[in-house]
């Protein structure tokens, strides 16, 4: 594997790990550990954006 590679493996699995943690909020029944798990798996999705924004070369991001 190649360095170039990198940037959007990592994207791959941060993708992976904000719908795990979706999925997981879904199965709290605390609304608050709901809540924490919900805006977790948002920031991972964002972070997952801006990491495949960069791998693709895009170094101004959407706004």
């Amino acid at each position: 594997m190649s360095g170039a590679d990198e940037p959007a493996k990592l994207a791959q699995q941060m993708r992976e790990k904000a719908r795990q943690l979706s999925e997981a909020a879904e199965k709290a029944s605390d609304p608050d550990e709901r809540q924490r798990l919900a805006e977790k798996a948002r920031k991972m999705r964002d972070r997952s954006e801006q990491q495949s924004g960069m791998s693709s070369g895009d170094v101004y991001p959407q706004l």
